[in-house]
């Protein structure tokens, strides 16, 4: 979405999700993650090259408050995650 113009940005995200719901996949990478929530069907986060969680928002959750954010969630997980990496150093 860097670079693009609020209209261009609206756009291609309706196509986006015109190309899922005609059942094509659409592989979606952002550091943006309240445009993720909102066009997502399926999240996965990654921090340092480690695969933290795959699925959709309704299972990640079931694991975190229910009326958590992505991006409060995924704050929690790769705080976790770097706890436990500096816990094995």
């Amino acid at each position: 979405m860097v670079g693009l113009d609020p209209k261009a940005s609206f756009e291609l995200k309706n196509r986006m999700r015109e190309h899922a719901d005609s059942g094509h996949m659409v592989l979606f990478s952002t550091h943006v993650l309240d445009v993720a929530e909102k066009i997502c069907d399926r999240i996965a986060i990654i921090d340092g090259g480690k695969l933290l969680f795959v699925g959709t928002l309704a299972e990640m959750r079931e694991h975190f408050a229910a009326n958590s954010s992505l991006e409060s969630m995924f704050l929690e997980m790769t705080e976790r995650s770097d706890t436990a990496a500096a816990d094995e150093a």
